[in-house]
């Protein structure tokens, strides 16, 4: 997937919606992300998010302990890069699908990974996409139409 975004994140700002490990997030501030926000709504696993951050000195890394669509649909800011890899069993997808356009800067990215191939409404299109063992995964762009 960092082979899609590029070697190098420098300057960036990226939201990890249901951050689990955080291994998307901190790999986008090891890359040189300017602004990185984890959302993490498990309590053991928002506190390993929390000590992880201590622990690498990532000023740069903002963690949030709340559910992901919750997040989404509240927060005004908005990124170059979102990872989103929602619960497979949720409803989740097709709303934040909805949502996520406003969060993204002009020629921002999303990367979604789901349990099923997914057909991405307007304003999305496909950049690129693939699939690994149960795991589905696509990268979005705006539509310039839309």
């Amino acid at each position: 997937m960092f082979n899609w975004l590029g070697q190098t994140l420098y300057g960036r700002s990226c939201l990890d919606l249901f951050a689990g490990s955080g291994a998307l997030g901190f790999e986008a501030a090891s890359r040189g992300a300017e602004r990185v926000v984890m959302v993490e709504m498990n309590r053991r696993v928002l506190h390993a998010l929390h000590d992880n951050v201590k622990k690498l000195g990532c000023a740069n890394v903002f963690v949030y302990g709340r559910d992901g669509l919750e997040f989404a649909s509240s927060d005004a800011q908005q990124y170059d890069v979102i990872f989103l890899d929602p619960p497979f069993q949720s409803d989740y997808l097709p709303r934040l699908l909805e949502i996520l356009p406003q969060r993204l800067n002009k020629n921002g990215v999303l990367y979604v990974e789901s349990g099923a191939a997914i057909t991405v409404p307007p304003p999305w299109q496909i950049i690129k996409s693939g699939k690994a063992g149960q795991v589905h995964y696509q990268l979005l762009g705006l539509s310039i139409n839309d």
